[in-house]
């Protein structure tokens, strides 16, 4: 029998009764059209930080899961040919540490017979994760992991759903340029972890490929409570503009001093952190913050926008998508729940396109995809050595503003897809 772990946050999705015990990941042989072949639910698998540094984005991301997947089981469950399956998802607490990742996973495969896998929240516990993943010939969706290298190792079973970290702060360099064509310096500061590195490196390489000067490039360790002494080197380089950060709890410490310290820079752009709602909580420390988003509410994607796209389109309306989300939670979602919510009906997608709950079958329609959803437009690299990685979704840089005295995220890059004007920061 299945093991069977309460999930969090009063997950309520009622499922399936006995399972075939020589039914797992290496028996699912069922041809296309073949349908369930008399299986009523699915078991998907994932670890959350409900502990440790990584508790804030991870949580949204399984609250965006949580969702679909009661969404799902409300309406009957996944079509698979003429059945139907209902989803259960088994969860266990990662802390936040990639050494429980490989535990978690392995035990998710073996013991609770995961049919699919959602991967944890950031590169690094993801990339652990994956290892685990292909080395079992299981179908994992890679959700809150955008590090590039992720996806050079020659995986097949694994695949991207945001945006690469090669490309998350482009678009801020591109946003002073055009704000303030006249600056050419700034300095980057990162955390030491797989996808803050990424990013960075990334950044770098591009800010110096359109003539700006890289002044200051330094890594901090992901504990780092004190921000002073990397402050003062930032100053010390005379920038106009700082880059960088890494995740929600070492981003929001970062902010708050350099507010603290009256940084006087034109661009102050932040990983993950401005992207969460708790970001708020920093008052007027976060306004004019900038920050790059996988998703925003406001980006309005839609049947007739794939149609002009010439793409499919699949799941629900964004607006529907974003009600449903703040009746159940009480706020509105960022791309971390968005990530979660569509990660699961991009799933739902590739099995009932395939018709099957074939692991091969179902990878096989994710290497055609070429779709839009409330997420944007999603498609995967087939190339060898690159297989698995994003490369049809696009970010935007959100800035936090005053509106009317409260705060608000207003996207204010790229140009067609802005919500306002880029405000002067306030440090």
């Amino acid at each position: 029998m299945r093991a069977k772990l309460a999930v969090a946050l009063a997950l309520t999705i009622a499922l399936a009764t006995a399972c075939n015990p020589e039914s797992d990941n290496g028996d699912q042989s069922e041809a296309e059209g073949e349908g369930a072949g008399g299986q009523e639910s699915i078991v998907v698998g994932l670890t959350v930080s409900h502990t440790g540094n990584l508790t804030a984005e991870s949580t949204n991301q399984f609250n965006g899961l949580t969702l679909w997947a009661e969404q799902v089981n409300d309406d009957g469950g996944i079509s698979v040919g003429n059945d139907n399956v209902t989803v259960e998802l088994v969860e266990y607490d990662d802390e936040s540490t990639d050494t429980r990742v490989q535990q978690l996973y392995t035990r998710l495969i073996t013991e609770d017979e995961a049919d699919f896998l959602i991967s944890p929240y950031s590169s690094g516990l993801t990339e652990a994760a994956a290892t685990v993943a292909e080395q079992n010939e299981t179908v994992m969706l890679a959700v809150g992991a955008a590090s590039d290298s992720i996806f050079q190792q020659g995986f097949t079973h694994v695949f991207q759903i945001y945006t690469p970290a090669s490309r998350y702060l482009t678009g801020s360099v591109d946003l002073l340029q055009d704000r303030f064509p006249d600056d050419t310096r700034i300095a980057i500061v990162h955390e030491e972890d797989t996808f803050s590195t990424d990013v960075a490196e990334a950044t770098r390489a591009y800010a110096e490929d359109q003539g700006l000067e890289v002044v200051l490039f330094e890594g901090y360790p992901t504990d780092t409570t004190d921000f002073g002494p990397v402050i003062s080197r930032v100053m010390a380089a005379n920038p106009q503009a700082l880059l960088g950060g890494g995740h929600f709890q070492d981003g929001t410490t970062l902010v708050r001093q350099v507010a603290a310290q009256g940084l006087p820079i034109d661009l102050l752009s932040i990983l993950v952190a401005p992207s969460v709602p708790e970001f708020a909580q920093l008052g007027d420390a976060a306004v004019g913050v900038v920050g790059p988003s996988q998703w925003e509410p406001q980006v309005a994607y839609s049947e007739e926008a794939a149609d002009d796209a010439d793409l499919e389109w699949f799941g629900p309306a964004s607006e529907d998508v974003v009600s449903a989300y703040e009746e159940r939670f009480g706020e509105t979602p960022g791309y971390h729940a968005m990530g979660g919510y569509v990660s699961g009906l991009l799933l739902q997608h590739a099995i009932e396109t395939a018709g099957s709950l074939s692991p091969d079958t179902v990878i096989e329609t994710l290497e055609g995809l070429d779709a839009m959803s409330v997420w944007g437009g999603m498609k995967f690299s087939n190339e060898e050595g690159d297989h698995g990685r994003q490369i049809g979704h696009e970010m935007v840089q959100i800035q936090w503003q005053m509106v009317g005295g409260q705060l608000e995220r207003q996207i204010v890059w790229p140009t067609e897809a802005q919500t306002t004007e880029y405000q002067a920061l306030t440090q």
